[in-house]
């Protein structure tokens, strides 16, 4: 046995003349596109001897709508410790708010089983203000990802504020979302601003090529191509199925472009989405493609080599730019987010969208050798997440930080 070398085996870390308790890391992950931004940071935790990797599985996850992506996660070479189904097959708001419900109830067992010393939460999905709020509860440790953002078109905005006031440790993705969640009362001294926890795919990931996308899809692509996810917007007025139909007349008028279409998420209003998209790729077979879930690595690189990225997900506001490749970010559901020069807004109607798709085939947004910067980081954040969790000292009772407010306001 060498001095100083460490040896892992179950919660345990075994060093030369002693044994150390690993502290046990809970990953909780409820839809495909988090599980991808967390993909490096799980294989860190899982190689780390300090630290037991557990991963809490929900949400769309489980759901065959959805693509049953938990397949992938297993496939990745991660165990589940817990499965927890919430979903309900619905597309209310009550439907949604019930949901929330069984996974406070399903939390309370898997978490009180698996005894964390921490657990990881990324965003502002209601799988994961459930989780939060019972893992507060339990006096587990919350670190968040991504907190102090803005979307103002949806829920997720208050529940990303939310489940910011029930974590302890927030690692932020800029400096200005950083001081954000200082203002909301949390100690400047457990806020870290890492950057963007998906730019570490860019340092560290492989990219398919075009021909081994096209196999892995089972779709022959020819340049040029889209990228397209549209998320129903659940606080505006933006009625889901218009503003999806609006796109696809936009895409129509687009007739040399392929397009890859991916399924919305479990929002309210996303399973009506679906058989709309489907019947567009029956109709144009040859043109269009759609998936449930390309997973992380099919959807990063397919937005390496495509035209544009179009649609209201986060990852075309946050990553898409480090391509290179523009958006067109159409709607209020990303409203108030930090944005690149190439992400190109539209109102959602198929006339501003058909105007700024050209603008972004073109790059009139930019000088011809331009480079774009992108102020989400530079693709480190996963090292420095662990470091936050290594030197956390927990103290259940968080005192509120005060601001000082202009009191002529």
């Amino acid at each position: 046995m060498v001095r100083g070398a460490s040896y892992k085996c179950a919660e345990f870390t075994y060093r030369v003349g002693q044994i150390v308790m690993a502290k046990k890391v809970a990953v909780f992950t409820g839809t495909r596109a988090e599980y991808g931004l967390l993909f490096w940071l799980l294989k860190d935790i899982q190689q780390d001897s300090d630290l037991t990797l557990q991963l809490l599985v929900s949400g769309m996850h489980f759901s065959p709508e959805f693509g049953q992506t938990y397949t992938q996660i297993e496939k990745d070479g991660f165990h589940i410790d817990e499965k927890i189904e919430i979903l309900l097959s619905s597309d209310s708001a009550v439907g949604t708010a019930k949901s929330m419900g069984l996974g406070v109830l399903g939390f309370a067992d898997a978490l009180s089983r698996m005894a964390s010393d921490v657990l990881i939460i990324l965003g502002d999905r209601f799988e994961a203000l459930a989780a939060a709020q019972t893992a507060m509860i339990l006096r587990i440790p919350v670190v968040h990802l991504h907190g102090g953002e803005i979307t103002e078109g949806a829920y997720d905005d208050a529940i990303r504020h939310a489940i910011t006031k029930l974590s302890y440790l927030h690692a932020t993705s800029t400096e200005e979302y950083r001081q954000r969640v200082i203002q909301l009362g949390e100690a400047p001294e457990r806020v870290r601003n890492v950057g963007a926890i998906g730019l570490d795919h860019f340092n560290r990931g492989s990219f398919m090529s075009l021909n081994e996308l096209s196999d892995s899809l089972g779709f022959e692509l020819r340049l040029p191509f889209f990228v397209v996810t549209y998320h129903p917007v659940t606080l505006a007025d933006e009625a889901p199925k218009a503003s999806f139909q609006a796109l696809l007349d936009a895409l129509n008028t687009f007739p040399d472009y392929q397009v890859i279409l991916t399924y919305p998420n479990a929002d309210d209003g996303g399973r009506s989405i679906i058989p709309v998209l489907e019947a567009y790729a029956t109709e144009h077979p040859e043109r269009v493609f759609v998936i449930p879930s390309l997973g992380q690595a099919r959807y990063l690189s397919a937005v390496k080599h495509a035209a544009a990225v179009i649609g209201n997900s986060s990852s075309g506001i946050i990553e898409v730019p480090a391509f290179d490749v523009p958006t067109v970010n159409m709607g209020v559901r990303q409203k108030g987010r930090l944005a690149a020069k190439s992400v190109l807004n539209c109102e959602s109607k198929q006339p501003d969208i058909q105007k700024t798709i050209k603008q972004a085939v073109e790059r009139s947004y930019k000088q011809f050798d331009e480079e774009i910067y992108n102020p989400y980081g530079q693709g480190d954040a996963c090292h420095q997440i662990i470091g936050m969790i290594k030197s956390m000292q927990f103290e259940p009772s968080k005192v509120f930080y005060d601001v000082k407010v202009n009191s002529d306001l």
